[in-house]
């Protein structure tokens, strides 16, 4: 069933903000993602290294944090005001949704929660400003992501998931549902003008398969790719170089030391206007996921990062896509 957005939200979300990370070497880490991605890194501790964009003026966008096992544990939204953290509260209080007020160095007042899939969130409305690098073109290297975008999570129950972020003000801009049905297999949920903020996919979950940022330009997106080989990590190339139908981004998708997923992509389009409809791909239409080149690997498909201490629920719905492997095989 295709969600309803809710206009008048309790409180209001304007964007992807953050994500942190538990990784089980944080120096190698922050090489990784300092000289293989191309992030800015803004300040480093004992145990943390935060990290962001070339365009962006928050203090972070990447946290990582060190820990004996590698996991996603958390992803970061704003919200527009500290009184609209404080109505999250009151909403979440009032709807039974656990949650708690948690102090983060360099944020402001931040709701810590997990939505009714088991998505581990964050929610803070400011954080310390920092100057932007995006006219420091000296020091662009790799891929030079630009602002963190959006990210995708792999869940048991899309139909949940997007009811729940509809509820909270999210539009959907494109959607993946089974031939002939509103069977949803994947939806694309916006808040700031373009097609996505947060992607909800069919699979084993909560578990999050990438955090996505921007580069400047096709250009930028093949530097990337080169860089990433040079520096002794071709083979961490999860997909890619290619153009989704979804989105119609040009993308790249990277894995890190530990496994985690980053994607560099450009070119997604503007979703602004309230007259404008959600796109639809029948789930049997490979065009969805990739307009030129090879399907994705198996490891794309099914593997991603679990939340600490939440069980993954196997899905409500089966999935066989095709993957590269098949097609191989086939071909």
């Amino acid at each position: 069933m295709l969600p309803q957005t809710n206009f008048d939200p309790p409180f209001t979300i304007t964007r992807a903000s953050h994500v942190s990370l538990g990784v089980t070497d944080l120096e190698a880490s922050r090489d990784f993602y300092r000289d293989v991605i191309g992030l800015v890194v803004t300040e480093e501790t004992d145990d943390v290294v935060y990290l962001r964009g070339l365009e962006e003026d928050a203090h972070h966008s990447l946290v990582l944090e060190r820990s004996d096992e590698a996991a996603a544990h958390r992803v970061g939204l704003r919200v527009r005001t500290d009184a609209d953290v404080v109505a999250a509260e009151n909403h979440f209080r009032a709807a039974g949704i656990e949650h708690q007020r948690v102090e983060k160095d360099h944020q402001g007042p931040t709701l810590q929660f997990r939505d009714p899939v088991g998505t581990h969130m964050e929610i803070t409305s400011s954080m310390e400003t920092v100057r932007r690098k995006m006219a420091d073109f000296h020091d662009f290297r790799a891929g030079a992501p630009q602002r963190l975008d959006h990210y995708q999570v792999v869940t048991y129950d899309v139909q949940r998931a997007t009811d729940f972020w509809s509820s909270l003000g999210m539009r959907m801009s494109e959607y993946t549902a089974k031939d002939g049905t509103d069977e949803l297999w994947g939806t694309w949920l916006e808040v700031k003008g373009n097609t996505h903020d947060l992607v909800f996919t069919n699979g084993r979950g909560p578990r999050l398969h990438h955090f996505a940022y921007t580069v400047p330009d096709a250009t930028a997106l093949i530097h990337a790719a080169d860089v990433t080989g040079s520096k002794g990590f071709g083979q961490e190339i999860d997909r890619g170089p290619g153009r989704h139908g979804l989105s119609n981004a040009l993308f790249l998708y990277v894995r890190d030391p530990d496994q985690h997923r980053i994607e560099l992509f450009t070119t997604h389009y503007q979703f602004i206007d309230l007259e404008s409809e959600p796109i639809r791909w029948d789930v049997s239409n490979p065009r969805r996921a990739q307009q030129w080149g090879m399907p994705a690997s198996n490891r794309w498909f099914f593997e991603a990062s679990e939340f600490p201490a939440e069980e993954v629920r196997e899905p409500l719905l089966t999935a066989t896509p095709e993957t590269l492997e098949q097609y191989l095989g086939l071909h």
